[in-house]
């Protein structure tokens, strides 16, 4: 809608902007068509139970204890 409506941001009054919204809003209900959502409830639980894996697998390979700390730099001479 931003970029689509209130871009160029150069309105001068609020009865622009509503004016354009409701032309965007009346062209768009025009046109639009619907689509078929194809990701499942279990492609939704596959995605989570990957990510949790993922997480699992990235929190396990972190030494334990370890802060890290800069390497010093050389003294300047």
């Amino acid at each position: 809608m931003q970029r689509k409506v209130c871009s160029p941001n150069d309105f001068t009054s609020l009865d622009q902007v509503e004016d354009r919204l409701i032309a965007f809003e009346r062209r768009y209900n025009e046109t639009a068509r619907p689509f078929t959502w194809e990701f499942t409830p279990a492609d939704l639980e596959d995605l989570l139970a990957r990510i949790e894996r993922h997480e699992q697998k990235e929190h396990s390979q972190q030494p334990t204890g370890y802060a890290h700390q800069p390497a010093a730099l050389p003294a300047a001479t």
